[in-house]
């Protein structure tokens, strides 16, 4: 990659932790909420996209599958538009093509253009949405960043709550392609969030020029040698891999059980409503001054709780199994998508956020294709719902073991090398030690402080003659 300004506002600019930037979270708050929401409430129309174009269960879950794989892969491109156009402009073309995605579905006749229109138009839409998004909550924020990753996390839930009972409606009165046609339309609101993301402005002093723009590289690869970040980046996506799974096939799941559509698809609403407090709980909790340098951990500690939910939740069979699942999930994934991003920021730093997270969200777009299409493929050999949430309770519960054991590892090495470093400093004494017998004459002092010669009655200061 060439050489180029990067859109991260001019050096020197404090973050203002407040005033517009409540405008800001508003906004990311909004775009969150259709990136996370979207892939999961459109859940809610593949039993009719299974009657309609004789498909199985895999089938549809591409679409899902898709969205979330365009939102995850289209990451580093997102990073270099970000940083050679801006965050604004680049958000208000998503919006565009979010929502001409989801209209054009709505005339699709076959499976593979839904693919096309609703999978990747709208997921790229999205993606340019929510990177930029976030990038301006981390400019905008940073002794309130948790808590505010934590506000603007909970329009996932919020979203969820409202779109997934939202496309029944739709569903059982226009159908399917009506239903389409009226989210197509919401996503436009989009638009609308990207014109609140103002660029930071470095005040002027004296009259003279702010603070400049540092020329950077459009995608600054340097992040991957952090150890702490290559190890984020693994076990996120191995995480990603089992975390969309339940949300993706829980509503199927009930109407498998004989449950009216009605009543499955407020399992969401469950879902969305408990995660709704979890968020910014999480990340009120995080921004406390004894938790915050350990929320590494933190996070390592609600994706276990996360895969352990997958697990127990395996076991239901009825509504009210379903719907205590649910609670505990939307507590463990609120956990999750509170903390995911705040923890990145905390690794890399606000200027190589922009490069790092479209290199995250690129590691795990692959994990996000395989994850639920293989769920789904799962459950159409076996038809039993118990083993595709056990899959996805093992693959989170793995991410949380390499996420713990790796930075466990990583700062146990500096304790270990302290010895060695206490050993050497006798030495090191020993070199800087000044000799004993070495006597100084005065006048030679005095001779080497009048070394230099006045010059226009004034003396011509020395760094060691000046105090």
């Amino acid at each position: 990659m060439g050489g180029a300004v990067v859109d991260e506002g001019p050096t020197g600019i404090k973050a203002p932790d407040g005033g517009w930037g409540w405008a800001v979270l508003f906004g990311c708050f909004v775009i969150t909420g259709f990136s996370y929401a979207f892939p999961k409430a459109v859940s809610v129309f593949f039993k009719e996209l299974i009657r309609e174009f004789g498909i199985g269960y895999s089938d549809t879950a591409w679409i899902s599958s898709i969205l979330l794989a365009m939102l995850y892969g289209t990451g580093p491109l997102c990073s270099v538009c970000v940083n050679r156009f801006g965050c604004r402009p680049v958000m208000l073309v998503g919006g565009l093509f979010a929502s001409l995605g989801m209209v054009a579905a709505s005339f699709c006749t076959s499976i593979i253009q839904l693919y096309l229109t609703a999978g990747v138009i709208t997921g790229l839409g999205l993606a340019l949405n929510f990177q930029p998004s976030l990038i301006m909550l981390n400019r905008y924020f940073s002794k309130r960043r948790p808590i505010a990753n934590g506000l603007a996390a909970a329009g996932s839930p919020v979203f969820l709550c409202a779109l997934s009972p939202l496309g029944q409606v739709l569903q059982d009165h226009y159908g399917w392609r009506g239903g389409f046609l009226i989210l197509g339309g919401l996503l436009l609101n989009c638009c609308v969030c990207a014109a609140l993301m103002r660029p930071l402005v470095a005040p002027k002093a004296g009259g003279g020029p702010g603070p400049q723009q540092s020329c950077r590289r459009l995608l600054d690869l340097s992040v991957f040698r952090d150890r702490g970040f290559v190890i984020y980046a693994v076990a996120a996506s191995i995480m990603v891999l089992g975390l969309f799974v339940p949300p993706v096939f829980v509503v199927s799941y009930a109407k498998d059980l004989g449950v009216p559509d009605t009543k499955a698809a407020f399992l969401l609403t469950i879902l969305g409503f408990i995660d709704i407090f979890a968020r910014p709980t999480a990340g009120f909790i995080t921004g406390l001054k004894k938790v915050r340098p350990y929320s590494v951990y933190l996070f390592s500690f609600a994706m276990f709780f996360n895969g352990f939910t997958d697990l127990t939740g395996s076991t239901a069979s009825n509504y009210g199994g379903l719907v205590v699942f649910c609670i505990f999930f939307g507590i463990s994934y609120g956990m999750v998508g509170a903390l995911q991003f705040e923890v990145l920021m905390a690794i890399v730093g606000t200027h190589k956020f922009s490069s790092a997270i479209g290199l995250v969200l690129l590691m795990e777009a692959v994990a996000v294709l395989i994850g639920p299409p293989s769920g789904g493929k799962l459950l159409d050999a076996t038809h039993v719902y118990k083993y595709v949430f056990i899959l996805a309770g093992a693959e989170v519960l793995t991410s949380s073991l390499v996420l713990l054991l790796g930075n466990f590892c990583i700062r146990s090495r500096p304790e270990a090398s302290k010895p060695k470093a206490a050993a050497s400093a006798p030495e090191e004494e020993k070199l800087h030690k000044p000799p004993v017998d070495v006597r100084v004459d005065s006048r030679e002092v005095e001779h080497f402080l009048k070394a230099e010669p006045e010059k226009n009655g004034e003396v011509v200061h020395t760094p060691e003659t000046s105090v």
